[in-house]
């Protein structure tokens, strides 16, 4: 398959955390929403997951490292909303501030609903 048709989908940290805390299979739920696509992990969202002291940071760091992993300078939201603009990604995220932000730009977002499935928000 030529990766240039894969929808580039970027994760922040609630997004992998969320597939263990709710029991969401994330592969399939993509799959069901975008068909191919290509995940894509910020450095800012690794180094967020080694300090985060949650019970279910260490599987989704180790979850994390079988992606693409987009180093950058830039912190938080800031990094995930400019790899975000420069991919015409969309990005994985239950972050309501940041989701906020993400459809001012533009960008598609994707997030849980009902602690049990994934929902695509088309700006």
């Amino acid at each position: 398959m030529n990766k240039k048709s894969l929808t580039p989908v970027i994760l922040d940290t609630n997004a992998l955390l969320m597939q263990f805390e709710f029991k969401i299979n994330l592969k399939d739920e993509l799959t069901k929403l975008l068909g191919v696509y290509e995940i894509q992990i910020p450095s800012s969202v690794l180094n967020e997951l080694e300090n985060l002291k949650d019970k279910y940071s260490s599987s989704a760091f180790k979850f994390a490292l079988k992606y693409k992993i987009i180093m950058t300078e830039k912190k938080g939201d800031e990094s995930i909303l400019t790899i975000a603009k420069e991919l015409n990604a969309v990005v994985v995220t239950n972050d309501r501030i940041l989701r906020k932000r993400l459809k001012l730009n533009g960008i598609r977002v994707i997030y849980l609903r009902q602690k049990s499935y994934l929902a695509l928000d088309i700006p």
